[in-house]
């Protein structure tokens, strides 16, 4: 791909509306210096209207197939799963560099395919990981590369709400085609941090459960890994908690760290907020902040409380927008999505029967 000019804004097409669209997408790409959202692609009169009302100099489309006259500089696929991966390829096949929202695709094969067309036709595709720029992720890299915590032996990762009625849509399908669940869905999250964090997993078991009366896809999840460098990974999802545990609990040789609360820009974002330059973002009050340190108080467990980095999903475009202009790499590539869905499947895999998946070695 050729590196696109820097005296002009990049035009992006956003195709969806939904959750993702509007509360992610939309609002993080008109944030960002050098990006102008410049068609919506959504066919629900509801969503259009809403498109319209929060940008108003944006074309309405009715369908995918109106980008490709558009003269795009980049369309980011913000539709359900089961789209992700027939929208990219056409993307990748007109020209037009993409951005696919997690997950990429259903299995890793899918995810392997559309990596090499990229590659093949050099083209940009990248993927939405946008939890790699959440507080507590950021705060835990930071404490890793100080090496406060010694040699850390257990991860552990959950991503629960109580959400003990269904709310319907293909998120909650059960149909394989949907791609629902929430292996599939927060799994995306925690399974990416996890590989960042420690590298790659060579053994995956899982426990994936469908909890509540008339659900069809998993909402109760756990997944252990075990990562190459004998990191251990204990990962939840569930929409069943009616207790929630800490967001993040690492224990190391040294001293572990123990966190609790999701970062705040989701909610801010679908409170209207925006991040907006030279302005606090991402930033949470001090007692939200986690705390690192050893202890053996069942009530008060030990430590200090240690100050929360500012998450920062504007990072995300402002890292895509440079890699378009500089014909640089994306920020997270299909590479890495491939890896991630491989241990989704092995997950599935191990629940169904009973059993600890290896995973091959890769590159």
């Amino acid at each position: 791909m050729n590196p696109l000019p820097h005296h002009a804004p990049l035009r992006v097409g956003l195709v969806g509306y939904g959750l993702a669209g509007s509360v992610f997408h939309a609002p993080l790409v008109t944030a960002t210096e050098g990006l102008v959202l410049d068609t919506v692609v959504t066919s629900h009169p509801e969503r259009r209207a809403a498109a319209a009302a929060a940008h108003p100099d944006a074309y309405l489309a009715e369908s995918p197939d109106e980008l490709w006259d558009r003269d795009l500089d980049l369309v980011v696929v913000a539709s359900p799963n089961k789209t992700h991966v027939p929208l990219a390829t056409a993307a990748l096949e007109a020209g037009v560099p993409v951005v696919v929202d997690k997950p990429l695709a259903a299995t890793a094969a899918e995810a392997r395919g559309l990596a090499a067309l990229a590659d093949e036709r050099g083209g940009f595709l990248s993927v939405f990981q946008n939890r790699r720029w959440d507080n507590d992720f950021l705060t835990l890299r930071a404490l890793l590369a100080t090496g406060e915590l010694g040699e850390v032996q257990r991860f552990e990762s959950r991503f629960e709400r109580w959400r003990p009625k269904l709310k319907g849509g293909w998120r909650e399908s059960g149909a394989p085609e949907e791609i629902g669940g929430l292996l599939y869905d927060l799994g995306s999250h925690v399974v990416d941090q996890a590989l960042v964090l420690f590298g790659p997993a060579v053994r995956v078991y899982a426990e994936v459960d469908v909890r509540r009366p008339g659900a069809e896809a998993d909402d109760d999840t756990f997944v252990a890994l075990t990562h190459a460098n004998g990191v251990r990974s204990h990962l939840y999802m569930s929409a069943t908690a009616a207790q929630l545990g800490p967001r993040m609990r690492v224990l190391g040789s040294a001293a572990g760290y123990v966190k609790y609360g999701l970062d705040p820009q989701e909610g801010a974002l679908r409170e209207g907020l925006r991040p907006t330059a030279g302005q606090p973002w991402g930033e949470e009050p001090e007692h939200c902040w986690g705390q690192v340190g050893s202890g053996e108080s069942p009530l008060t467990g030990g430590g200090r409380p240690v100050p929360t980095l500012p998450g920062d999903y504007p990072a995300y475009y402002a890292a895509v927008e440079s890699a378009l202009r500089t014909n640089t790499p994306p920020p997270v590539t299909a590479h890495e999505a491939a890896r991630c869905l491989e241990v989704l499947e092995a997950a599935h895999q191990s629940s169904r029967e009973g059993v600890t998946v290896t995973l091959p070695p890769r590159p």
